[in-house]
Parts: structure tokens; sequence; C-alpha cells
């Protein structure tokens, strides 16, 4: 029975919404509703809407009447009884948890969907006399048949038949057998073979009147079969029937269960893509995958085409719509083709998280390749020996986290053994490829490949031999707008990372064929009305602020304020303040107890706090009473102002009338999803580990959560960047693999399970207090892959969740609109617009490289750069010899220098300035290698050096290419010229004397 609280009910509503509009008869269940719970405005304004727009469209704006708040008492009950009396009884069961099972309900819409495919059929049916049979096995209420036999006097028998087509799949499970009884019983025995896949030598009375199983491979008329409905193409039957609600004649052509089937038809080219989007056939999977054919649907292998021709491309598809597939697929045809050329071929498959280097071996690569090809999988925690090259070297497909490649590429580059390079590949698979960006481990791959491809051409020009380099493949769900804003930098950033992947062009589907998005809903909570633990927090950090004399000017407790108090510690500690650093590390302490308390419980903010403040004691204090450790009068303010405050801090956070609404909230949301659904399995995302470990606890502590069968556990990080202990890969492995098999149905993750790990097709996906980019959106949508999945963010104080998802929507469609403007440009626009990004980023990068040589050697001794003969190798000076004239000359005027060199006159050298003048050039007196040239400056005589002409060495490192002085940027000493000037003329005079 229906709970008779209005949030559970409205929600209950809100689940069931898409079902409902399929389902509701507006106009009956407008007639039934009480007048109180919808005013009369409203009530013409959904009329209209049924009239101009169908059942469906009017049936959403219905619900969303019914559910409006303020509530009128009795609202939820009257509702049902409309729905109940008006004839939509199936409506009336979801509303009473009347569910019927799920085998059931599939097999009720295998049906309904049936009917739209036979319907161009079936609408040649006596229908005054289908009519009359229907009413008396009740099929249609006595409205119905009052509706179809008008329809049928004013437009015919046919529009009939549609109408009363639409009318009976909106029945209880079951009908569809009562159906194929009136069929046969209207001597209409053909339309019945043909639903039920019946031979026509059959005897009729044999058959059980059911539909074939699911599962069911018989081979009756392809229209009947399951294989022509499951199949890509059963669904997409181009003939419709007039089955419209309305009388207007521009309405002929609309589908059965109208939006319903529309709705449908937008998933296609598989009917059973939203369940089940990423298998292959089923036979061929019955099979086993050691003997699976990877057979892809149409618009996979629409969207693979060009790389099966050995064209770079990205491949765009929404999670769940079976990326990963489609690479195998093409794996396989690159390397048999390769094979069938008599040549090698060589894959490696690159990842961005370690689980997906197991996910993508064991479920992906190696089940359909491991008959014909060598498949390994490398990441930091295998247990292989051997050598990454000895591995890529010995297996075909190769499947690693990126910085491992990029390690061994690294390598190579330095001449060193055990090297890879990227012409030892013919194929580079990179997953979530939008990382692809500057400083990422994808980008310095792609770089190395950019570089190689540039110089090519300057080879082929040269008509020298170029470097083979591997064809490139990129996978994700969604490339993402960057920081942009305006469409112009939208379409900027994606054709940056096509250029940075090198791609040809970037596939994907029109947004139309994208598969339906879960219903998404934003839960606002209300503020506390009290919260007296926040507010102890509060005057204690006050205290703190006081003492230390620190001013903030951001609200306790909110992100500005971490930063701000992170940064203050980090001055403090610089400055060698360690009053004001140690109070800014406890404040930052106690600012992440106020968001415990706002997220999850008081008890696990406090928890938190009383923890941290016995392993900070526990460091003052030795076993060893010979020794001791100071603790300064700071420390023990602050340890002394805990523990004045832990007791009444204890009381509160036990005291579960203050707890915050969002925890509210998500119980509710928990409780609701395991109630109304007979397998509920869903992910909670939240923002940072130590409330995805708290709310796992919470929820595992409480028995209501127990008894209606929630087993939940969490999944972390496994980085060591964060105070809470992470999660070893053993560790996570283990939760994926139990949440896959069913042992938990309720995953509280951070981020680390948003992107890419295949979870499988969960129910519900909530987002507490949880919000980034429209990048992550798209991904956290993408886990509720199930059947009218939901999508659910749960705000929490100061985390902004209802403004930043609308900013994602935003981005998240102009994101589509630039993909589409994309792939709308001229081959010729696209190719010139990515080469134009390629040498841009080529040239970025040697600027990059170049700054970070300079700033090596910023800090660089001058003693430790040595300078030696390009001609002979001699050791010439050191960077101490070396001064520095106008910012501009480098000069070396030591006697030792002096004795090293010869000098040679040069009349096409001379050069007069104010201050200085250049006549004849230096030269090395061992080999005549030219050094640089000799200047008069202010009548001191300067040899004046030029890099280009010397091997440089620093700190015992060779530079391979140094021809400017700006490319080594050690600080030199600048030239003293009166110390300089008084040498020369004391040398002068003593020259004079003799």
């Amino acid at each position: 029975m229906a709970s008779d609280n209005d949030e559970v009910n409205v929600c209950l509503i809100e689940d069931f919404r898409p079902k409902l509009c399929k389902l509701i008869v507006v106009n009956r269940v407008l007639d039934r509703l009480d007048p109180h719970i919808i005013e009369l405005e409203q009530r013409e304004r959904i009329r209209q809407k049924c009239t101009n727009d169908g059942d469906v469209a009017a049936a959403d704006l219905l619900i969303t009447a019914v559910t409006k708040k303020p509530h009128t008492p009795g609202w939820f009950r009257a509702f049902v009884d409309a729905l109940e009396n008006g004839g939509c009884g199936y409506a009336a069961d979801y509303m009473q948890n009347k569910i019927p099972d799920p085998e059931v309900e599939a097999e009720n819409d295998y049906c309904v969907k049936l009917i739209y495919i036979m319907s161009p059929t079936l609408v040649d049916m006596n229908t005054k006399e289908v009519r009359v049979h229907c009413l008396s096995q009740k099929l249609i209420t006595e409205e119905d048949a009052e509706i179809i036999e008008s329809k049928t006097a004013q437009q015919g028998l046919k529009s009939g038949a549609g109408e009363l087509l639409r009318r009976i799949v909106r029945g209880r499970p079951g009908w569809f057998s009562d159906f194929l009884t009136v069929l046969r019983e209207t001597g209409h025995g053909n339309l019945c073979r043909e639903l039920t896949g019946t031979p026509p030598d059959c005897d009729e009375q044999g058959s059980d009147g059911k539909l074939p199983s699911l599962k069911d491979e018989s081979t009756g008329s392809e229209a009947a079969t399951g294989e022509s409905l499951a199949s890509d193409g059963g669904c997409d039957s181009p003939q419709f029937v007039d089955v419209s609600t309305t009388e207007n004649p521009q309405d002929e052509g609309k589908d059965l269960y109208e939006g319903a089937d529309t709705e449908s038809r937008e998933q296609q080219p598989s009917c059973s893509e939203a369940s089940q989007p990423d298998v292959t056939d089923s036979r061929a999977a019955a099979r086993g995958p050691e003997k699976a054919d990877i057979v892809l649907r149409d618009y996979q292998m629409n969207v693979a085409k060009p790389a099966l021709e050995g064209k770079n491309i990205i491949i765009c598809l929404p999670t769940g719509s079976g990326k990963t597939r489609v690479a195998v697929y093409i794996t396989k045809k690159h390397l048999d083709d390769r094979r069938a050329g008599g040549q090698s071929g060589k894959v490696v498959v690159l990842v961005n998280k370690i689980p997906l280097v197991e996910q993508h071996y064991s479920a992906e690569f190696l089940p359909f390749l491991k008959d014909t090809y060598k498949v390994e999988r490398v990441s930091g925690d295998s247990q292989l020996k051997i050598s990454f090259t000895e591995i890529v070297k010995k297996n075909d497909v190769i499947i690693c986290t990126a910085q491992i490649l990029e390690n061994y590429l690294e390598r190579s580059n330095h001449e060193e053994d055990e090297g890879v390079n990227l012409s030892d590949l013919t194929l580079i698979v990179i997953d979530e490829c939008h990382h692809t960006q500057k400083g990422g481990v994808y980008n310095h791959i792609m770089m190395r490949y950019l570089k190689q491809k540039h110089k090519n051409r300057r080879l082929k020009k040269e008509q020298k031999k170029t470097v083979p380099l591997p064809q490139i493949l990129g996978l994700t769900a969604s490339p993402g707008v960057g920081l942009a804003t305006k469409m112009e930098k939208a379409e900027e950033h994606i054709l940056r990372i096509c250029a940075n992947l090198d791609a040809s062009r970037i596939m994907t589907r029109s947004l139309g064929e994208f598969k339906k998005e879960p219903r998404k809903k934003v839960v606002t909570v209300e503020d506390r009305k009290e919260d007296p633990f926040g507010d102890v927090l509060k005057k204690i950090m006050n205290a703190i602020h006081a003492h230390a004399q620190l001013n903030p000017t951001c609200d306790l407790g909110s992100q500005n304020y971490e930063q701000w108090v992170v940064q203050r510690e980090r001055e403090a500690a610089a400055e060698e303040d360690q009053k004001v650093r140690v109070c800014a590390e406890h404040l930052r302490q106690y600012n992440e107890g106020l968001n415990l308390s706002n997220t999850i419980r008081m008890h696990d903010s406090f928890n938190f706090l009383n923890k941290y403040h016995e392993e900070e004691i526990k460091k003052k204090t030795t076993p060893d009473e010979e020794q001791t450790i100071q603790i300064t009068d700071t420390e023990r303010f602050l340890f002394g102002l805990f523990k004045e405050n832990k007791e009444e801090l204890q009381m509160l956070a036990d005291n579960p009338e203050y707890e915050n609404d969002s925890l509210s909230k998500l119980r509710m949301k928990i409780l609701q999803e395991f109630s109304t659904r007979e397998a509920a399995r869903g992910i909670i995302f939240t923002k940072t580990r130590r409330s995805a470990i708290a709310l796992s606890q919470w929820i595992q502590e409480n028995p209501k959560f127990a008894d209606i069968g929630v087993k939940a556990s969490h999944v972390i990080g496994g980085g060591d960047q964060s105070v809470v202990k992470p999660m070893t890969s053993a560790e996570q492995k283990d939760v994926l693999t139990k949440f896959r098999k069913g042992e938990i149905n309720l995953l509280i993750a951070t981020t680390v399970a948003e992107e890419g790990l295949d979870i499988p097709a969960c129910n519900f996906v909530v987002r507490y207090g949880l919000v980034t980019n429209e990048i992550a959106m798209i991904q956290a949508q993408g886990r509720g892959r199930a059947e009218d999945s939901s999508y659910t963010l749960v705000e929490v104080k100061n985390s902004g969740v209802a403004e930043k998802e609308c900013v994602n929507e935003y981005r998240m469609a102009m994101m589509h609109k630039a993909i589409d403007k994309i792939r709308a440009l001229d081959q010729v626009d696209y190719d010139r617009r990515i080469a134009e990004f390629q040498i841009q980023a080529i040239m970025e990068e040697k600027v990059r490289m170049t700054r970070k040589k300079q700033k090596d050697m910023k800090n660089q001794d001058p003693s430790e750069v040595k300078f030696s003969c390009r001609g002979c190798n001699k050791d010439v000076c050191t960077g101490e010899a070396i001064e520095i004239i106008e910012n501009m000359h480098r000069v070396n005027v030591t006697s030792q220098f002096e004795d090293l060199f010869i000098r040679r006159e040069n009349t096409t050298l001379q050069e007069r300035r104010l201050d200085y003048e250049t006549n004849g050039f230096i030269a090395c007196k061992q080999c005549g290698q030219r050094w640089g040239s000799m200047m008069w400056y202010r009548g001191i005589e300067c040899p004046c050096l030029h890099v280009k002409n010397f091997v440089v060495t620093c700190s015992g490192k060779k530079m391979s290419k140094c021809t400017k002085w700006n490319e080594l940027s050690v600080q030199f000493s600048e030239f003293n010229y009166i110390e300089h000037a008084y040498k020369v003329a004391e040398s002068s005079d003593d020259d004079d004397e003799s």
C-alpha cells in the first residue's frame, strides 16, 4: 500500500512518470479527479494539451499538476482512485505497489512493441466485430468502445482499428492472451498466427495462446519472432498506422502508444539497447566468449567505419553504448588485415586508471581475441616480472596504463636499453581520450607522435625514409568544452583534442539517436532551524582566530575558507611563525568538521575531530621519561579549547533532532528506491573519501536499510594524497566484483567510479552534494543504464549543486552543438584547422621544453657549466670565468683564457658602436676552431665568445644543442668595468716603468 507521506508519494509518482505517461488516458482521469486537486484553469490547459499533442504529453502535464505543492489532504488517494475508475488500472497498480514481476513486465512491454510492429497488418481487422468482443472481454471500457465507434464512423475502419489497438495496450498484463482469443473468435486466425508465430498448418486450438518466450528462437513469421523484435532493425519498421487520439487529419501518422513508442524509436537501432547496451549477439554470447563473434549494431559499425579504413578517429558515444566493444572489433580487424597482408600487428590499449586495465583485459579484449592473438595486460599492480619491452615484443595486444608506455618511450628517447618506440606499434587505442590535453600523459605520448609526423613531412620532401607511425583510435563519452562560455571556444576546445589525437574525424551519433537519459531530479534542502553543534564549532574557530590574530573574510565551513586557511598555513611556515601555522592547521580540521556535519552525521564530525586531537596529543608524549617533547603555549591553548567543549559536542552529536536535511532526503531516496523496485541497485557519488566511508557506515548501522535489503559498501581512490587511508587496487576490485554479482547493491563512491569503470546497469544514481564539470555529469548519468533509471542530485549546504548542474546542462548542450558543427565542416576546412592547431601545439611544446631547461638551469652554479672546443674537445673554461656586458655579450678576460686562443683579423667583421667595436676573431690555438670575436669595450680588449662554437656541459651532462646564449639561462656575473679598468691601468704602468 502507498505511504501516507507526501514526499514519498511524490517520489513514487516521479519514479514511474515515464510509465504513467504511457498508461494514462488523460480526459478520463481528469473527469474522475477531485476538482480540488487541480484548478479549473489548469485542467483546461491539460485538456488542450491532449487535443494538440496527445495523451502522453498531456499526461506529463497532468502529473506535474498533481504533484505540485501545496498538496490537498488526500490528494494521492484521489489520484489513484481516478486512475482506477478512469480505466487506467495498470497505472493504478504502480501507485499501489502492485508492480508485476520483472519477467511479466518485460513480456508485457514486448507484447506492446509487437502490436506496434504488426499494426500495419492488424488494422485490416473487422474493427466493429473485434470492438464488441474486446468490450465483452473487458479489454476496453464502454467509453473506449464509444470513442472507437465514433472514430470508425468518421475516419474509417483502419483509423478505428488503430484507436482500438492504442486502447488495449494500456491494459494490465494478460491483455495479449485475451486479445488473441478475440481474434480467433472473430475469424482472424491469420492475424493470430502472425502474432504468435504459429505455422499456418498448425492447429490453432492446440496453441496455448501465449506469445513466444523472449528466449524462443523459433522461426515463425519474421514479424512475430523474437529475432525480428530484438534485433537491431526489428523496431525500426518504417510503416506506421494512424492511431492518434485526436480527430485532426494532420495527425495521421502518429505512432501507436504515442510518445511512448516515439521514445522507444529514439533508442534505435536497438530496442534492447537500454538494458543491455554493450552486448553482442545473444546466441554468440551463449556459446561462450571464447567462441563468440563480435557483432556490432548499425550505429556502432557506422562510427567504426573510418577506423576500419585505417584512419585516425575519435569515437564519441554515450556511456554504455559499447565504445570498448567497437574498439575490440577494430583491433581484431586491424590485426586480421595486417596478418592477411603478411605484416605483423601490434596494438596497445591505453587507460588512465589501473582498475581499467584488468576490466578491459578480462571483460573485453581477451574473450574475443585470445583464440587468435596473444593478449596481455600491464599496470603498476602487474605480477609480471619481465620488462615491458619484452611484453610488447611477445604479444599482439597489450593493455596498460598510459604512464607505463610513456616511461618506455622516454627510455628509447634517451637511447637507453629496454625502450619502446612508436614505430614498434601499429595501433594505439586511447580510452577516455578527452584527457589528451596539456599536462596529461596522453598528450605527452601524442606530442611525440605529432613531432614525428611533422618530421616525416620534412623527410618525405628530402626523399628520405620516414618513420612509420601507428594508427590512433580515441574513445570518449564526452570531450567537454573546457573553460568555454561561447560556442566558438567550445568548438575550438574539441578541435584541439582532435588535433592532439591527429583525428581525421570525430564519429558520433546524432542527438536524436542517443539512448534515453535517466530521469533527473534535483532535491533541494532546507537549512537547519537550529544547528547548535555547528555553532559550537564556529565558537571554537573564532576563539582561535582571536588567539592568532586572524581575520577571515569568508564564511566558516565554505570552500573559500578552506583555501584561505591553507594559504595562511603555508605563509606562516615560510615565515617560521609557528603560532599562526599551528592555529591554521587546527582551523582546517574544524572546517572539515563543519563540512562533515553538513554532509553526514554530527556523530561522524565529532569522531573525526576527537580522533585528530587524540593523535596530536599522542605526538607530544613519549614512553621515554627522560626525553620530553616541548608543548608550546599555543598548542596547550588549542588542546584545552577542544577539551572544554568536547562534552557538549558529544552530547549534541547524539541528538538526532538536529540532523541535517540533506541526510534526511538521502535516507528517503534510498528507502523509496529499495521499497518500490523489485531489484534495486544504485550508486551514490560523494565528494570526499571521508564522506564516502562515513555514508557507508551510516547505512550499514541503520537497521531500516537492512530490513529492505540494502547491502552497501564504498569504493574510493587508490592514491595516497589524502589523510584518509586509500584503497588498494585489490580492495577496489573486490568491491566492484561484489557489486557486479549483486552481493552489494548500493555503492558509495568518490569520482573514482564515475569514469570508465564497467559498473553494471543501475536503477538509480545519486550525486550527493557533488557537481564537477559536464564531463563528470555525463559519466555519472551513464552509470544509470537500466531501463527506467533515475538520476538525482541532493543539495548539501555550501555545495551549490543546483546552480552548478544548470551550468553543466548548458555546457553539455553547447558541447553537442559544437560536435555537430565540427562534423558539418568541409573536410578541407577541418584538416586546415587541425593542422594549425598541431603546428601551434608543437611550437608551444618547444617553448615549454626550452623554459623547462631554463628553469632547470636557473639555479645552476656557473662553476658547474663547462665549455670545451667544438673542434678538438679541449677544455676551455667554466662559467665562473665568463662575464656579461650590457646583458648581451659574454666575455672571458682572464689571463688563463688568453693563452688558449689566437687572434685573426677579419675585415668583414668590423662593427663600431658608441662604447665598443669589433675587429677580428679569436680561434682555438690547437685546432683553429673559431670561438668568437675580439671586442674593444671602453678601451678594454674583451674576447667575446659565441656559444655555438663550444660544447656545453651542465653538471656533467652535455647539451646536445645550444646555439644561442638565451638557450643557456645560467646567471653569469656582470662585467665589472672599473675593476678591469684598474687592472689594465696597472698593467700599463708596469709597462711604462720597464
